[in-house]
């Protein structure tokens, strides 16, 4: 945690907007983009630390680098963009693509680079949040104040170290895959690379032709699926761009097939079945592509979904290279030159990559969010016994303060940005009344968080994520049980509905007033119309592909019967409680 020795309460405000967000990446441009859209506001600042926009894809900037989702599904749904050239976009498409959307929003001039936050605190009499943010380049502190807090860190912020003793001593370049060194020449190196998860997959078939050695350093298996990147065809790209409503049924098509792989992590025969038959997929392909010499260090003794999947970007054809050496062996010290092997053996190297991950199911490591009576956030989530929200993004006792890719919105099957653009959503309906005068706070209840956090914690235990494989999805708390602040147990559809429908019941509004109550009711009427067609779209289509697993749960009435009914309770509950007034 960072040092706030300077900060003080008594220090003049500097600047002061309406909403004010962590962070510039995708969520953040997301939220802002949002707010235009919904309801005309531009009245937000976006305090970053790093030197650009783009979040991860600034951040991360390794050979091979690339998103593992397809392009029409991981861009925002109000942005379709035709003029994608690969179904797995690189970092550069990727960071292009979110720039254009800041631009095109103008909240690019909104936005203060090199700008770490510190600290963040709830002022109680005048119902605002003050912000401490550090120049970096000058180290001069700046005090703003905002109604509503957003913080659009993301998963990704913080780069795990080496837990290898020596590393100080090692005298070549040694750099994490978020901070890669351009500088550095790779030709005739003798390169090791640490870590083989989704980052370390990439890496290593785009650089080992240029090395003169690369020894890989691993310590766990993962699942390494068939490719399906491959260029989008010219013809394509001119239908997506030219014919209306191409993009949004691509990118619909895309959801259905991606949302119904969620089935494998489901609990029970029917779930276990469809990860057997995958798993017999991927190991047969495994099998056929790797050296026979690293199947032993390459296939997993665990499930499909334990993990995050990896789509093969070249890296198992990569392994037949006569200048690579996969290798599980522990590493006993990095040397000035080299590792020390647990054997004795010595590998010398030129240059060290660690593409070991970032610190996970961790959130604000290096800044400070002080809520009512001064709780922090990291005491907040520790009474709970890890790092939690309501609906994965809000907390009681920090009112008006809300996380955009927060604990629990990772999913391992589709777009993490359709969580994003949802939790987006939801926190703009519960402050709709506070925008249109009824009242400046808004705040969820304590014991509506703890039912929901209870209620996912349990679900999860019904996943694959809790059938004992190690993986960034889970970390030990205290020594205590694995605490999962990553992933989200149920499907996106379902995340969706969640956050269509806000619970009233579960939240405080203060100052509430009369006003404007049509404004909520034709908002429901919207949503209920919204998931009429929603639902009427998934009973045709099933119809038109009655050998899908979706038409098989469509076709069983107490699969779909009770989602059904409980959306025209919550709907209606909604309607009435507006056409009454009560939000309470």
């Amino acid at each position: 945690m960072a040092s706030h020795s300077s900060i003080s309460l008594e220090d003049p405000v500097f600047s002061y907007s309406q909403f004010a967000c962590i962070g510039s990446g995708f969520s953040a441009i997301a939220l802002g983009a949002t707010l235009q859209r919904w309801y005309g506001i531009t009245d937000i600042r976006f305090f970053e630390k790093q030197s650009q926009l783009g979040g991860t894809w600034h951040i991360n900037q390794y050979p091979g680098c690339a998103c593992d989702i397809p392009s029409a599904l991981y861009s925002l749904s109000f942005e379709c963009n035709p003029n994608w050239t690969r179904v797995l976009p690189t970092y550069a498409e990727l960071w292009e693509y979110i720039n254009g959307v800041a631009r095109k929003y103008d909240l690019v001039d909104k936005m203060t680079f090199g700008a770490a936050v510190e600290r963040c605190v709830w002022i109680e009499d005048k119902g605002r949040w003050r912000m401490w943010i550090r120049q970096k380049q000058t180290g001069q502190v700046i005090v703003h104040e905002c109604q509503f807090l957003y913080g659009a860190v993301g998963f990704f912020d913080q780069p795990r170290e080496l837990e290898i003793p020596g590393a100080e001593r090692f005298q070549g370049p040694m750099f994490h895959s978020a901070r890669w060194r351009h500088d550095v020449d790779l030709t005739g190196k003798r390169v090791v690379v640490f870590g083989n998860g989704c980052t370390g997959s990439q890496i290593v078939p785009a650089i080992v032709d240029k090395t003169t050695s690369l020894t890989q350093v691993v310590r766990s298996k993962h699942w390494v699926y068939p490719p399906i990147d491959e260029k989008v065809p010219l013809w394509l790209m001119f239908t997506l761009a030219n014919v209306p409503g191409t993009m949004q049924l691509q990118r619909f098509l895309m959801f259905i097939k991606m949302e119904v792989e969620f089935i494998g992590f489901w609990d029970g025969k029917f779930a276990k079945a469809f990860r057997k038959k995958r798993q017999r997929q991927v190991e047969a392909y495994m099998r056929a592509v790797a050296p026979e010499k690293y199947h032993d260090l390459l296939i997993p003794d665990f499930e499909v979904g334990c993990k995050r999947r990896i789509f093969d970007s070249g890296y198992l054809k990569s392994l037949h290279n006569e200048h690579l050496r996969l290798t599980d062996e522990p590493v006993e010290e990095i040397l000035p030159h080299g590792l020390k092997m647990k054997s004795g053996e010595i590998i010398e190297a030129d240059v060290i990559v660690m593409a070991n991950g970032f610190k996970t199911n961790e959130f604000f490591l290096d800044c400070d969010i002080v809520g009512r009576g001064g709780e922090t956030i990291h005491e907040h989530w520790k009474s709970f016994g890890g790092a939690e929200a309501y609906t994965c993004e809000s907390l009681s006792g920090f009112p008006n303060f809300f996380l955009l890719g927060g604990p629990n919105v990772a999913t391992g099957h589709t777009s993490f940005l359709i969580a994003v653009e949802n939790a987006i959503n939801y926190s703009l309906r519960i402050i709709e009344p506070l925008l249109k005068g009824k009242g400046s706070v808004a705040e969820v209840k304590r014991k509506a968080e703890e039912k929901y956090v209870q209620s996912l914690h349990h679900a999860l235990q019904d996943t694959v994520f809790s059938t004992g494989c190690s993986s960034w999805y889970n970390r030990t708390v205290d020594g205590k049980k694995p605490w999962n602040a990553s992933a989200y147990p149920w499907s996106q559809a379902h995340h969706w509905y969640s956050c269509l429908f806000p619970s009233w019941k579960d939240w405080r509004l203060s100052g509430q007033t009369e006003k404007n109550k049509i404004v909520k009711q034709s908002h429901t009427l919207t949503r209920l119309l919204t998931l009429t067609a929603f639902t009427l779209g998934m009973v045709f289509w099933s119809r038109r592909n009655p050998n899908t697993v979706l038409a098989s749960l469509l076709a069983q009435p107490r699969t779909i019967l009770p989602w059904l009914a409980g959306a025209a309770v919550k709907s209606g509950t909604e309607a009435f409680a507006v056409i009454r007034g009560t939000w309470s």
